[in-house]
């Protein structure tokens, strides 16, 4: 279905208008009540200066430190020539609101404080040009100024929660984006580098070992299959559909993964517990063995690799070692799959060390630990 986005975007600026159309009526309605036994032509003035009063309270948002020092000059005015009391106190407040709402607080003390001089002035000039009680004036001066920083207080709780509120939906979008390419690196790359490395097996047989080249072949099948299944899950999470999502991997799926190692050429010796692990630990054991075993295959141009996984009861390690040539700094320090790894490993509030071997070759190694509660959860 299209969506028609003008209409999408002249709704608001419809509803803001109407705001301001109703909020400016109910003023000037409520300023000529309050002054129904002046003249009319002194009646109409409030109701304009009111009407004014309004319209520039309303543009705080967007010129803050105009309307805050406008607002007072206003009701300045307003009561100088004579304006009765009524609800034309309150547009300070508005003002002050609206700047709040839209400004930190750094940019308006200074505009505040003239805005606050600005209504003292106007409040003054009340008392010597209408005769009005000087102790009557200083407390609706007070109780003015009061109420606009309440208001200024409410803007400003907003505007940081509002704030506070798109930095979680900036973070939530920066770790989905973080997963995906997690798990894209993880499906899809693994698969990858496994197709690469059957793809150089096969060519380097080519002309003298017609089975190992048929082996390769349906390795290469089998493992794209699989990549574009994972590529495939993956794109339907941007559509918003999920029911097609494939479920996060685990020890149980790691023979599929060390037979297409294996058929790539290298001896792997895999040790696992007998017994199965929490659930989000199992997925991170797999994510790491299967990251580790890919970069043997990218890197370490080894013969043999190592698996161990222990429980040893309040954690989980993880070990695997191959006899390869080790790794430049390049490929071993900061790389995507080295950080997805990190990553995976401190969500646990586990640590995950990758460094060359006491002799040859490369290990990784993580300690995952376990909550007795995952152990109960894991048990039932």
């Amino acid at each position: 279905m299209e969506i028609d986005h003008s209409r999408a975007v002249a709704e608001p600026v419809m509803l803001r208008v109407g705001f301001a159309v109703t909020l400016a009526a109910l003023a000037t309605v409520a300023t000529l009540g309050a002054n129904s036994m002046r003249p009319l032509p002194a009646m109409i003035g409030a109701g304009v200066l009111a009407a004014a009063c309004v319209g520039v309270a309303l543009t705080a948002t967007r010129w803050p430190r105009t309307a805050l020092v406008a607002v007072p000059a206003l009701l300045g005015v307003y009561f100088a020539t004579g304006g009765a009391d009524g609800p034309i106190y309150l547009l300070p407040a508005l003002a002050a609101f609206g700047a709040s709402s839209a400004r930190p607080v750094r940019e308006l003390a200074v505009p505040g404080l003239v805005a606050g001089l600005v209504l003292a002035v106007g409040m003054t000039a009340r008392v010597v040009v209408t005769g009005y009680p000087a102790w009557v004036a200083m407390w609706q001066t007070l109780g003015t100024a009061a109420i606009a920083v309440a208001a200024a207080a409410v803007g400003l709780w907003r505007s940081a929660r509002r704030d506070a509120n798109a930095e979680r939906v900036r973070r939530a979008a920066t770790e989905e984006q973080l997963r995906i390419a997690r798990d894209l690196h993880d499906g899809v790359g693994h698969g990858l580098a496994v197709i690469a490395m059957q793809a150089g097996v096969a060519l380097h047989v080519l002309d003298r070992d017609p089975d190992a080249v048929r082996a390769a072949l349906v390795a290469i099948r089998d493992t794209s299959r699989d990549a574009l299944g994972e590529l495939r899950a993956e794109l339907t999470t941007l559509t918003g559909d999920t029911a097609e999502r494939r479920p996060q991997r685990g020890l149980a799926d790691l023979p599929v993964l060390v037979d297409r190692i294996r058929a790539a050429g290298l001896v792997v010796d895999v040790q696992v517990p007998a017994h199965p692990l929490p659930t989000d630990v199992d997925h991170v054991a797999y994510a790491i063995v299967a990251e580790a075993m890919t970069n043997v295959l990218r890197h370490a141009q080894a013969d043999t690799v190592i698996v161990e996984i222990a429980d040893e009861g309040r954690a989980v390690t993880v070990r695997v070692a191959d006899d390869g040539r080790g790794r430049t700094t390049s490929a071993s320090t900061g790389g995507l799959g080295l950080r997805a790894m990190e990553d995976r490993a401190a969500a646990l509030g586990g640590t995950l060390i990758a460094e060359p071997g006491p002799e040859r070759g490369f290990v990784v190694r993580a300690v995952l630990p376990v909550g007795a509660s995952e152990r109960v959860e894991d048990s039932l």
